[in-house]
């Protein structure tokens, strides 16, 4: 999620949902910019982190997700794109508890696993460098087949919108890049192949999954160049699509995100181009009621990562912060359901690559001053 996908495959999504390489590493939007210098207009806070776990140094995590456990326990599921495997840790504690592929798993075998998702019992996988998504059945990671192989080229990030009993539209985001270093985005006559979506049926035995086409506004400003994070809200019928870098107005590289239906139109808003500071990476939606909420972002920004909160009615600013740790993140997670360390929730960040980072929904909401019903309170 970082350039560093953007000058994978950006490629931004070298990693796309949490990207970077060293190389590509917020070097087009960050050199010579004051880390400092978004213009989000709502005061920064600082909330203390519950816990960072252990650094993994070398396994680039990336995207994550959350699952309930049989034994009582969440795991937090992390991707790690270098060493082509999913870790699992106890979302409670941060304590690493297993590594699912690699080298020696021969039945699960990941080539830059990036973007994640958990619908049920079913875990969505998007590979980079496999150019698909493979499906597998939790607890047990069982590998249950793949999709997208004749339509992938760069995956990155993932949602899935269940819209019937077992009947799930998965989003997939693809940052197909050219040149030698896969550094140039497309003419915006192919941008409307940025986002592509899937009809997959659930059954006992499996899946079956089919393609239901690709979009992506192919004229300014709607247009998607460099692609990670997406995130979906249906109440509202609204994508939220992180632009990591595109030309300002000022002639530099900016991001933000863009909002589409969930059809794949272009709904006429992007977040102005100065809010974030370096680029936009994990966006999660945090519901609660059916109809009110906030939207949170990251700014990813490699002193400390600025977590930006928008009224999920009307985009809004609602309140920013920061931990006193976490910086570079990539991917979030946000469980608003309980656990017994988090009974309102917790926000979960990647931190610099090598750790993950617990943030309690109770303490963003006393800060910010959020509404009620996002709390204990509700």
């Amino acid at each position: 999620m970082t350039l560093c996908r953007f000058l994978a495959a950006t490629g931004v999504i070298l990693a796309l949902t949490g990207c970077a390489t060293a190389l590509q590493r917020n070097s087009d939007i960050a050199r010579g910019v004051d880390a400092n210098a978004a213009s989000f207009p709502v005061d920064e806070r600082v909330v203390p982190e519950r816990y960072v776990s252990p650094a993994h140094s070398g396994v680039e995590l990336d995207s994550l997700a959350t699952w309930p456990a049989p034994d009582g326990r969440t795991w937090l599921i992390a991707s790690a794109k270098a060493a082509h495997i999913l870790m699992v840790f106890d979302a409670d504690t941060g304590e690493w508890l297993q590594t699912v592929g690699g080298t020696d798993d021969a039945a699960r075998a990941f080539k830059r696993p990036n973007g994640l998702a958990v619908h049920g019992d079913r875990l969505f996988v998007a590979e980079r460098d496999n150019r698909r998504v493979q499906v597998l059945a939790l607890p047990g990671f069982t590998p249950l087949g793949t999709f997208g192989e004749d339509q992938l080229r760069s995956p990155y990030g993932l949602w899935i919108n269940e819209v019937s009993p077992g009947g799930l539209d998965v989003y997939v985001t693809d940052s197909f890049m050219y040149g030698k270093r896969f550094e140039i985005v497309p003419p915006l006559a192919e941008l409307d192949q940025r986002v592509r979506r899937f009809h997959v049926e659930l059954d006992d035995d499996g899946f079956s999954a089919r393609y239901l086409g690709s979009f992506g506004d192919t004229a300014e400003p709607g247009a998607l160049r460099v692609v990670e994070s997406i995130a979906g809200d249906p109440a509202f019928d609204r994508l939220m699509i992180a632009d990591e870098r595109f030309p300002g107005s000022s002639g530099r590289n900016v991001s933000t995100l863009r909002e589409y239906t969930l059809a794949g139109r272009y709904a006429g808003r992007s977040l102005p181009e100065d809010t974030f500071a370096t680029e936009a990476e994990g966006v999660a939606l945090w519901a609660c009621s059916p109809d009110t909420g906030y939207w949170v972002a990251v700014d990813q920004r490699e002193t400390r990562t600025a977590f930006y909160l928008f009224n999920r009615s009307d985009l809004a600013p609602a309140g920013s912060f920061r931990g006193t740790t976490t910086a570079m993140s990539d991917g979030i997670a946000l469980h608003a359901a309980s656990t017994p360390a988090f009974p309102d929730g917790a926000l979960f960040a990647v931190h610099n690559d090598e750790s993950v980072s617990a943030f309690d929904l109770a303490d963003i909401a006393r800060s910010l001053k959020l509404a009620a019903e996002c709390t204990d309170a509700r």
